[in-house]
């Protein structure tokens, strides 16, 4: 089946559009004319149904679905609820990629995420570098079950001729994270910890870990843009022969710089005014140790120019501020 791109006329179908990145590809696709956009709560489809997920098919008709639809946490929540990260995963992914596979999906964009690659992974993280070492313990579970999906929509993209792709974000924030105090991942856990920090007169926010690891974060918009960039070209099955053998197809999406996570903390503190002190309780895990992206195929075939750090930063305290406070 030869593939074509995104279409003004499509019906598109985002699953997990209340997410970070499920909400940050509806407000993109709107900004760019695309008004046929599909999207179901998890009250109105279960896509952990498989029957659900077929007959919401069936009615929907969708041309083309991003896949955006997980259950994700920090560290925390992927090490303390490992069973239900990978069963719930599993359940979700089969079902909506089989289910487009049956419907007749002509374009399906899969979103894992870069804790696919090997815990001591070299650096920057090269597409072909998955399965090539061991995982981080703390979200193997996570990383397995995106591991799976991608294999599936690469197998499905061989085997039946789709040209369907798979996309690996780096750390996402922004507008409509989840702020949780224990579940959320590092940098929104931060924003919360130093704003309750400042508002309450606290004299020292304690993180977790020793500060020392490394990470690439990405404002959800610029990832967002950059998915649907890649979505809207006509083929991507050439690009794919170009750049890699037919074990891949997949493609990073991050900025390509990093910084630590004692650095990030003092970015936040200085974005929100925390002037105390900032202490590290080591006892904590860290997690991996560098995880910084290799996005070469993503700046050959895409035109993004991603925010700052400090610049998404400001949008994002913004908007939790006026969430909550």
């Amino acid at each position: 089946m030869m593939g074509t791109g995104l279409r003004k006329e499509d019906k598109i179908f985002v699953a997990g559009h209340r997410g970070l990145v499920g909400s940050a590809l509806v407000e993109v696709l709107e900004q760019k004319g695309y008004k046929n956009i599909v999207t179901r709560t998890r009250q109105e489809l279960d896509l952990c149904n498989q029957a659900a997920v077929d007959a919401f098919y069936d009615e929907a008709k969708p041309d083309v679905v991003f896949m955006a639809a997980a259950k994700v946490g920090g560290i925390h929540a992927n090490n303390a609820y490992r069973a239900d990260f990978i069963g719930e995963n599993l359940q979700i992914q089969n079902n909506v990629i089989w289910g487009a596979h049956r419907a007749n999906v002509r374009r399906l964009v899969f979103l894992g995420s870069s804790c696919i690659y090997p815990r001591n992974c070299p650096q920057p993280m090269k597409e072909e570098y998955l399965l090539t070492g061991e995982l981080e313990y703390t979200n193997r579970p996570y990383a397995i079950a995106k591991i799976a999906g991608l294999e599936l929509v690469n197998s499905i993209r061989q085997q039946y001729g789709r040209d369907w792709f798979s996309v690996m974000p780096t750390n996402l924030y922004g507008p409509r994270d989840n702020f949780h105090p224990e579940n959320s991942h590092v940098l929104p856990a931060l924003i919360r910890r130093f704003e309750e920090a400042r508002l309450s007169g606290a004299q020292r926010v304690t993180v977790w870990g020793t500060g020392k690891p490394r990470r690439e974060f990405m404002y959800s918009l610029d990832c967002a843009l950059a998915i649907i960039e890649l979505a809207e070209l006509t083929t991507l099955n050439d690009n794919f022969k170009k750049y890699f053998n037919d074990k891949f197809s997949h493609i990073n999406i991050g900025v390509g710089e990093d910084v630590s996570i004692s650095e990030l903390a003092n970015i936040v503190a200085e974005s929100i005014e925390f002037d105390g002190a900032i202490e590290f309780n080591a006892l904590m895990p860290d997690g991996t140790p560098k995880k910084l992206q290799d996005v070469t195929l993503l700046k050959a075939l895409t035109n993004v120019e991603a925010n700052s750090l400090k610049c998404g930063l400001m949008e994002t305290i913004s908007w939790f501020r006026n969430q909550k406070y």
